[in-house]
This record gives C-alpha cells, sequence and structure tokens, in this order.
C-alpha cells in the first residue's frame, strides 16, 4: 500500500522547481494552506528558491486580518505571475496587503478573471481539453475588447480570447495545467486519502489536484492531523490519495481567521437560530431589508458580499429563515450565511458542494435571483464592484460576481447612494439627508465594468439597484428611478446627485414606510415580485 511523506512546510517548498505553475485551493482564510504558503516564502528568503513562480488562485489566499496566504509569496523574483478570481481586500485605511503593492508597481504580472471560469480551467486541464468556452466576462473588464483581466501594464498577454462559434460570441479561457497543486483538508490518513470534516468547504480542492496530477505535477496537502492507514470513512474521502504526494502537517489550523471551530459551519450540527444577532440598526439595514422585499417564498438565491450579506440576518429577524434557500460560490447550499471573519461560510447548511459544482448552477442560471452590491453604476446599467482607483485593495476583484450575474434571470443590487462623509439620519420613519457624501455612485461611466447592463437588458434580465433613498430599475429608456424614500426629495437628493440624469417613472412611488422603523417590518415574501421560470 502506498503511503505518503509527511514533511514540513520548507521540505514542502524544495519540491517546488524554479518556474512552476502552483495552483492554490483557498477562499479568503476559508480552507487556507497558509503554513505551505509560509514555508514556500521563508525557503525563498533563505535559498532564492523556488523562484519565477506562475500562482493561480481561484479564489484570494488569505486575508488582511491574520493570514497572510499570498502575501508569503509576494517577493520579488519568487513570484513572476499570479492568476486569480480575487485578491485579499480590506480597509482603505489599512496598510494594503503586499501583492497589491507589487501589483501598483508592475513589479508581477497579474490578471483577474471570474473564479467560476478558473475552477472549470483546472477541469479543463485535468481532463486535458484545451479550455472552456464559457458567456461568463462578455462585455466587462474580463472581454479581450476591453482589459482581458490584465490588472497593470507589466500584464501584456491576453490570456483569454474573444471567439464566435454558429455567430454567438463566447469568451475562451485555456485549460490550467499545474505543475503543482497545494490543497487544505482536516485530515490525512497515511496513504493520504484526504476528510474535510472541520471545513466550511472543500473548495476547488479534488479539481486542483486532478489537474496537477494528470499532467505530471505533484500535489501537497496542508492537514490538521495524519490517521492511520485504513482509519478514514470512505464517504467521507473528498480527494483520494492517490493524487497527493506529500502532506504538511498544521495542528493550529484554523477553521477560517480569527474564528473558534463551530462544527455548525461544517455541517456537523445545527445550532438554534437564536445565535444569529440582528443587523444593527441603521441606513444599512434599511437597504438590505428593502433588497429582502424582492424575494419570493421557496426561491433559490445567490448571496454577495457587502450589503446584500446582511439580507439573511434580516430574513432571521423576520421570521423567514428558512423562506429561501442561499447558494454561495464557496459551496455552502442553505443555512444562514455568515458575514465578517466568517464570510463564505454557512451555520447550518443542508448540503456542502465543491465550489466547481455551485458554478455550474450558478452559470446555468438554476436558481431565482441574485443579491448582490455595488462601488459604481452608470447610466447604462453597467455595475462596477472590483476596481477603486487608487485603493485598490480595497476590492476584492470579481470573484464569482461575473459567473452570478452571466446567468441570474434576477439581480438587485444593494449599496449607498453615494460615498464619503456624510450625514443622514432616520427620524421617525423618514430619512433626513443633513450632508451628503461627496463621491457621486452614479456615474457617467463606471471606471471599470464587472456587470454589463446592455447586455443583461438584451437578455431579458430583471436588474433592481437599491439604495438607502430610492430603488432604480433598469429599463429601456435606462436607469429608472421607481421608488423614493420618504423623506427624501426626488431632484435634490436623488436626480440631482447623480453624473447623469435617470428617467423616473410615471408610477413613482414611495418605499415602504416600516423599513425606516427599528422594528421589524413583518415581511412577507409570498407575493410573487418576479418571474420564477430560474432558467433563460
Amino acid at each position: 500500500m502506498r503511503t505518503v511523506p509527511a514533511v514540513t512546510a520548507v521540505e514542502a517548498a524544495e519540491l517546488i522547481p524554479d518556474g512552476a505553475v502552483v495552483s492554490v485551493s483557498s477562499s479568503s482564510a476559508l480552507g487556507c494552506p497558509d503554513a505551505v504558503l509560509a514555508g514556500i516564502g521563508e525557503h525563498f528568503a533563505q535559498t532564492g528558491k523556488p523562484c519565477g513562480l506562475t500562482t493561480v488562485h481561484p479564489i484570494a489566499a488569505g486575508d488582511m486580518y491574520g493570514v497572510p496566504g499570498i502575501d508569503h509569496l509576494a517577493q520579488p523574483g519568487l513570484l513572476s505571475r499570479i492568476v486569480a478570481g480575487s485578491y485579499p481586500s480590506g480597509p482603505s485605511s489599512a496598510e494594503p496587503p503586499r501583492i497589491w503593492k507589487m501589483i501598483e508597481a508592475d513589479e508581477v504580472e497579474a490578471y483577474n478573471l471570474p473564479s467560476g471560469a478558473l475552477f472549470q480551467m483546472h477541469r479543463a486541464g485535468a481532463a486535458r481539453q484545451p479550455g472552456i468556452l464559457s458567456e461568463v466576462g462578455l462585455d466587462t473588464f474580463v472581454d479581450p475588447r476591453h482589459q482581458g483581466g490584465r490588472m497593470n501594464s507589466a500584464t501584456t498577454e491576453d490570456l483569454v480570447t474573444l471567439e464566435s462559434r454558429e455567430g454567438q460570441e463566447w469568451l475562451f479561457y485555456p485549460a490550467v495545467r499545474p505543475d503543482v497543486a497545494i490543497v487544505r483538508a482536516t485530515t490525512a490518513d497515511e496513504c493520504g486519502n484526504l476528510t474535510f470534516e472541520d471545513e466550511g468547504s472543500t473548495l476547488g480542492a479534488l479539481d486542483q489536484a486532478y489537474a496537477a496530477h494528470n499532467n505530471g505535477g505533484i500535489v501537497i496537502a496542508q492537514v490538521k492531523r495524519v490517521a492511520a492507514a485504513g482509519t478514514l470513512d470512505p464517504r467521507q474521502v473528498r480527494v483520494p490519495g492517490i493524487l497527493v504526494d506529500a502532506l504538511v502537517v498544521h495542528e493550529e489550523q484554523w477553521q477560517t481567521t480569527q474564528t473558534v471551530y463551530d462544527p455548525a459551519i461544517s455541517g456537523q450540527i445545527r445550532r438554534p437560530l437564536e445565535v444569529v444577532e440582528p443587523a444593527p440598526w441603521g441606513l444599512e439595514k434599511v437597504i438590505a431589508r428593502r433588497a429582502a422585499q424582492e424575494l419570493c417564498k421557496d426561491d433559490t438565491v445567490n448571496l454577495g458580499f457587502g450589503i446584500s450579506a446582511l439580507i439573511p440576518r434580516v430574513l432571521v429577524e423576520e421570521g423567514h429563515a428558512d423562506a429561501v434557500t442561499w447558494v454561495i460560490e464557496q459551496g455552502a447550499v442553505g443555512g444562514v450565511p455568515l458575514t465578517g471573519f466568517a464570510f463564505g461560510c454557512a451555520l447550518n447548511p443542508q448540503a456542502l458542494m465543491p465550489s466547481i459544482d455551485q458554478f455550474t448552477l450558478l452559470q446555468g442560471g438554476g436558481f431565482q435571483c441574485a443579491m448582490l452590491s455595488f462601488l459604481e453604476i452608470d447610466q447604462f446599467g453597467d455595475v462596477n464592484v472590483h476596481h477603486l482607483p487608487g485603493r485598490r485593495h480595497v476590492t476584492a476583484g470579481v470573484g464569482g460576481f461575473a459567473d452570478i450575474t452571466s446567468a441570474a434571470p434576477n439581480i438587485i443590487f444593494s449599496g449607498n447612494f453615494t460615498a464619503g462623509r456624510r450625514d443622514i439620519a432616520i427620524e421617525e420613519g423618514r430619512l433626513i439627508i443633513r450632508q451628503d457624501g461627496a463621491v457621486p455612485k452614479l456615474v457617467e461611466r463606471v471606471s471599470a465594468v464587472t456587470f454589463s447592463g446592455r447586455r443583461a437588458l438584451a437578455q431579458g434580465r430583471r436588474v433592481r439597484y437599491v439604495t438607502e433613498r430610492c430603488v432604480l430599475e433598469l429599463r429601456e429608456q435606462g436607469l429608472t428611478v421607481i421608488e423614493i424614500a420618504p423623506g427624501a426629495d426626488l431632484q435634490r437628493d436623488v436626480l440631482d446627485k447623480a453624473a447623469f440624469p435617470p428617467a423616473v417613472a410615471d408610477d413613482l412611488r414611495e418605499m415602504d414606510a416600516r423599513l425606516f422603523r427599528p422594528e421589524p417590518v413583518g415581511l412577507a415574501l409570498d407575493t410573487p415580485h418576479h418571474t420564477k421560470a430560474g432558467m433563460r
């Protein structure tokens, strides 16, 4: 029986050749093999090896709050190219991660490509296919007619190309064939079989391991413990030992950043919903409540980060915790998606799917609604969610956003109407704007297109934008104000604060006054607010 050696993180680094393509399984701090990445960085600092690496990250490795992740590798000479669905992000006041400094200084070639496409590029590489054809990213910054996902002037090669088949446009994403895959699990047995019992998701570990193994590469697995051969339940093995070449044991492995192990995240128990704290009262809760009014009972709903991440907490508070089934790109189906350091996980999930299979659902439009956030909106309904000039480290990148919006039949974007220093209050059920933000978020043209409003409109999809002072809808005549908050003035607070003139609906109505009071709204989800076909 084949056994797999347990090595130190530095010894694992010695297995990586110069110039290798290294695929890393992670989602911020969820599933991040941080000890192995630290060993690679340490070995390079001591020996100059391995050098010239290309790393591939379907979702970010590390964060700004305690897991350096990719920053262990962000050393000139060690890293030559990075291809990632997302990057570590955090507040604008924080010191930018080293990887962002390298990108902005043109010290490394860098790409930002959709997470779902990146997972599928690994599966294509594992199956010896040339790549994938996809609609994901068309007419956005990923499209080679725009930026091609390139992040700086040091990055010149087009990885993504445009193709036409039978009169239809597609983006071609080339297969990923790693020399090394680095994954993380909870337990390995002596044969290298991996189980993920304490993890919030398996992410893309299996396909990344397949892609490396099938192309003659090696697989390094970071685990919390090693069990005797033959003692693991084969039904729980998610990566078979035939794919694994080395184990790195890290007993202090956390479930996610700064979160104590919670078996309700990994699906081993169910916790009472009383542990879910209500969202704090304020403008963001008003926005989340209004967005929640777009949901229907029994919907399957995708959830993004930002203000939209508060919506599940609103449903719990309103007594509708199980009214919809949430699906998040990291793999959780059902339960209550979490915020903060545990974002990407769910409390009491019904199922934990591999990320690539979750993206099959999302890219195929097999759900009713996507609840997402925005940084900027322009007159065409285009949305920027990934690019802040001069403060790019505040954003994570495209992640699964482009995959999700490529086929979602109903999309609800949530965000504040303006940015900057503001003094906006809620008094006696009315919005009081004493001082507005100086930075408009409704702009003539977004600084980068993450979502194409024109493409969505042409495909007949329903798109709304929810803010604290109004609700807008994407219509043929353009972005249209359909609701206004009690206390807000249409001309002064909405039309004059947009960099373009939005249309105003003939049947403009006032937002539900109950949204602007701290007590529960009495949310009802039985009325169908949208078409529930779930398919194009």
